[in-house]
């Protein structure tokens, strides 16, 4: 058996989003749910470096781990959802798409209340991990060989230039990866890449596309403490099953009709 990790996968925490991104949205009352049931469940809060340091061979985890991650960095992530977390002193990984957050930049991601640049250093302090969402939020498996290393390597760049060191963890948008792209993202200088595959983690699971289970608004809290106990879902390593392969090539042909498409 591989012991199972969850990663959990939170997009914005707030009572009124955008339609789009509603789906993935919870309640401030909902996350306080689920970071209690984190709580109460005994696993150890951990980053997704201590992961890294593991999954490398550097240093081992802790017994019955768990993750907290954070996609897109919506405004309520370094006010009341960074409190949160802090208040029960729970670390956690935050993967920022720079084209939506910083000032004149330009992303994919439809309309949104978000958070400005100039907060994420102050996001760090306060507990939070910073990594790489890049630069638009674009599907990364269609896209040409240039267009994929600017938006790897840009939006790395640009975290690097305001936190002033390495920013070595990248999230692919909506989890859309591909061999091509995990090899760019190792050569970009990222030392991991999570997915989204809903499924639970483990510590042999694949350091360019580590499993994460996708939290939507109607997820209960015993939803998340039946996948804090292991359960529910698969397993991290496994192939990908024919559905995903035909997917993937279905978006590569609209691709490249339609030119880089928001990844969501």
């Amino acid at each position: 058996m591989k012991p199972a990790i969850p990663v959990f996968l939170y997009h914005a925490v707030m009572d009124e989003p955008p339609d789009w991104i509603a789906e993935f949205t919870v309640s401030p009352r909902q996350f306080a749910a689920h970071l209690g049931a984190v709580v109460d469940s005994g696993r150890t809060p951990v980053t997704i470096s201590a992961l890294a340091d593991h999954l490398t061979g550097r240093a081992p985890l802790p017994p019955r781990p768990v993750l907290l991650t954070f996609d897109d960095g919506f405004a309520d992530l370094p006010g009341p959802t960074a409190d949160a977390l802090a208040e029960r002193a729970l670390p956690a990984t935050a993967y920022l798409t720079t084209g939506a957050i910083a000032p004149g930049g330009r992303s994919l991601l439809p309309p949104a209340p978000m958070m400005p640049l100039s907060r994420v250093a102050e996001l760090e302090r306060s507990g939070v991990e910073i990594g790489s969402h890049t630069v638009t939020h674009a599907q990364l498996d269609t896209l040409t060989a240039r267009r994929l290393r600017t938006e790897l390597v840009d939006s790395k760049a640009v975290l690097e230039d305001i936190l002033g060191h390495p920013v070595p963890h990248l999230a692919y948008p909506h989890g859309y990866n591909s061999p091509r792209v995990r090899a760019m993202a190792a050569r970009a200088g990222y030392r991991t890449a999570t997915a989204v595959r809903h499924a639970l983690s483990s510590d042999r699971d694949e350091r360019y596309r580590i499993a994460r289970l996708i939290v939507r608004r109607g997820h209960t809290v015993a939803d998340v403490e039946t996948w804090l106990a292991g359960d529910g879902v698969r397993i991290a390593p496994y192939r990908d099953g024919p559905r995903t392969i035909a997917w993937r090539w279905y978006r590569h042909g609209r691709a490249a009709l339609r030119g880089p498409e928001f990844a969501g």
